[in-house]
């Protein structure tokens, strides 16, 4: 294991005067076969986290002692959101959050999640997120437990879905059939989860942590924005990882550090480190202090990346490492799926476009990717806000059986990628998406808009982010934009500062806000330009001090894509147009959009938020993750 300028000496007194826990962290995971450690791993898609029956009887039983009053939520709240089950802004009704460790998911878990949603969520319908993750809203508590029950049975589980846990791993969606992969990380990521589930170190930590495993440098799982991240390298032939920590966005966003150069792979050593790390993390008390910024960045920000490295360094040598075999533990927990086992064979004769193939061949050029396996071919579906009705799940259950030998994971652009597709059969599979409503060109680019759910359901959400996607999308048909510098602009909003959305990350994005307006209120929005999520860099946008009613955040994005259009140089990116034009010469193209209208009549419109019928007001509550 490499590290650069570590110090070790005196690493115990870099956190001098603040409160450390030396005490917490020193325990292991519990013996094999323990509720903490079951013996029983599945290697089969989806089926990564080990289900406990017994787990949803307790929620079951908690659940029922809440809501008869004996037990109060200083209690019932942290239990709730380790099962994966969170609070909303509406009463009485919960979000449950089911984990797709990297984003993998079977035809019967799509089948699975259709039939929960038609009998227990009202919304009737499902939402992939940022995260890779799957979240069912509005459904009472009184039939949560039902609900992740029934999708147990499934092999799908929400354990540590919310809380300050470890939360869902991901990684990118192409891993194993990517032409640059330095490696497929997936059995790693795997073992990661299932090490780290129901951990005793990992249960209750200063805040949530996230991790994400990517596998070649253009870097599709964005590691630098993550608490913890992977990059695969390989070594005198041997497998590792380089090991980013630190990194977040939110309203204090940081990108990663590099701490590690090089961290074994197949040894397991990656694990080791791993513990290491949300070891130190857990001892800082003095973060609990405020938890709005108890995240690892913060500790990272305080006291530096080779401050960090010594801590580390510090805790590796401890006695607790030989505690157990990391390399055996690796063995038993990784994550081995042959995919090509399951590949479908070549079809006898597949079905050719008969007229006008327009719209198909704008399908394979922009969802359409050739695997490193010759013949076959992955395919994005592009999933309008990532929602999906039971039909369109069962559709695509149906889909993946015929086309996929039952292989897709979701991505965190709240796709789903479907993989090992015949080239023969792309042509049947683009006209059994049309039949769903899923064969929409573009995943990926400026029409494939990102935004989190907002104030749809999300206690902290200022703005109606999923109504204005709506509009944006809409905005964006009208435009017909077919310059592909142009289309390679990525938009994404959050509808509060944090960043769940993604927003920093987006060519363009958008953080929800609010204007006064005399005694009234507005819903607006804040910019960032020039962002970049992929490609091995990522970069956060630039905010401007604009600050724009939501009404008319579509006109301003039409006019900075116009602008960027006449004024760009030759093959200039919006992100290399922005550097060079500034902040102000895109505050200056919508400042007329930015003076709020008095309240009247013929205005009443702008004072109420996209796909809402009533006044806005700011109602926003303290978010549950960080209780």
């Amino acid at each position: 294991m490499d590290a650069t300028t570590v110090t070790t000496e005196g690493a115990t007194a870099i956190l001098a005067g603040l409160d450390v826990d030396e005490r917490k962290g020193r325990g292991g995971k519990g013996p094999v076969g323990s509720r903490e450690n079951p013996e029983v791993y599945e290697n089969v898609p989806g089926h990564v986290i080990p289900i406990l029956e017994d787990e949803f009887d307790d929620f079951g039983a908690e659940s029922g002692k809440f809501l008869a009053g004996e037990q109060g939520e200083e209690t019932f709240i942290p239990f709730r959101l380790k099962q994966g089950v969170y609070g909303q802004r509406q009463p009485d009704v919960q979000m449950v959050r089911v984990k797709l460790p990297f984003g993998g998911v079977s035809p019967d878990q799509l089948e699975a999640f259709a039939d929960g949603i038609e009998r227990w969520v009202p919304l009737n319908k499902g939402h992939i997120t940022t995260r890779q993750n799957v979240q069912m809203h509005h459904i009472p508590l009184a039939h949560a437990a039902e609900l992740i029950r029934e999708l147990g049975e499934a092999g799908l589980s929400s354990r540590e879905g919310c809380g300050n846990t470890v939360r869902n791993v991901t990684a990118d969606p192409y891993a194993g059939i990517a032409t640059d992969e330095v490696f497929d990380p997936t059995p790693y990521a795997g073992a990661y989860v299932r090490f780290f589930v129901r951990h005793p170190v990992t249960q209750a930590m200063p805040r949530k942590w996230k991790a994400a495993f990517s596998a070649s440098p253009a870097d599709r799982a964005i590691v630098p924005i993550h608490d913890l991240g992977f990059l695969p390298v390989i070594r005198d032939g041997e497998r590792g990882f380089e090991v980013w920590v630190g990194g977040g966005t939110a309203i204090m966003p940081r990108l990663a550090h590099k701490i590690f150069d090089f961290v074994g792979a197949d040894d397991g050593e990656y694990l080791k480190v791993s513990e290491a790390i949300v070891r130190v993390f857990d001892r800082q008390d003095w973060l609990r202090v405020n938890r709005a910024r108890a995240r690892i960045k913060v500790l990272l920000e305080k006291i530096g990346p080779d401050a960090f490295r010594a801590l580390v360094e510090e805790e590796l040598a401890g006695e607790w490492t030989g505690e157990r075999d990391y390399a055996a533990e690796l063995a038993r927990l990784r994550f081995d799926d042959d995919e090509a086992v399951r590949a479908p064979k070549r079809p006898p004769l597949g079905a050719a476009p008969n007229g006008d193939q327009a719209a198909f061949d704008r399908f394979l050029e922009r969802n359409v990717t050739p695997q490193r396996q010759d013949a076959f071919n992955a395919v994005a579906v592009k999933i309008f806000r990532g929602d999906l009705t039971p039909e369109q799940f069962r559709g695509l259950a149906a889909i993946m059986r015929d086309f996929c030998g039952g292989n897709a994971r979701t991505s965190v652009e709240q796709n789903l990628i479907l993989r090992w597709v015949r080239t023969e059969a792309l042509y049947d599979l683009w006209r059994r998406l049309d039949e769903l409503g899923l064969a929409d060109a573009g995943a990926f680019e400026i029409d494939d808009v990102v935004s989190c759910p907002g104030t749809d359901s999300c206690k902290m959400g200022i703005t109606a982010s999923m109504g204005l996607n709506a509009a944006i999308s809409a905005r964006l048909a009208e435009m017909d934009i077919t310059d592909p510098l142009t289309r390679q602009v990525q938009i994404k909003m959050s509808g509060c500062p944090n960043g769940c959305g993604q927003h920093h990350i987006g060519t363009i994005g958008f953080y929800g806000a609010s204007l006064k307006v005399g005694g009234r209120q507005m819903p607006a929005y804040i910019p960032h330009i020039g962002g970049r999520g992929e490609g091995g860099d990522p970069t956060f946008g630039k905010r401007l001090k604009s600050r724009l009613p939501a009404k008319r955040v579509p006109d301003a994005i039409e006019r900075w894509l116009r602008m960027y259009e006449a004024e760009r140089e030759a093959e200039e990116t919006f992100e290399g147009f922005a550097e060079r034009v500034g902040n102000e010469r895109f505050e200056a193209e919508v400042k007329p959009l930015t003076l709020p209208a008095e309240f009247s009549l013929e205005t009443m419109d702008q004072f109420i938020d996209w796909q809402r019928s009533t006044p806005y007001e700011v109602i926003r509550g303290e978010g549950e993750c960080a209780l």
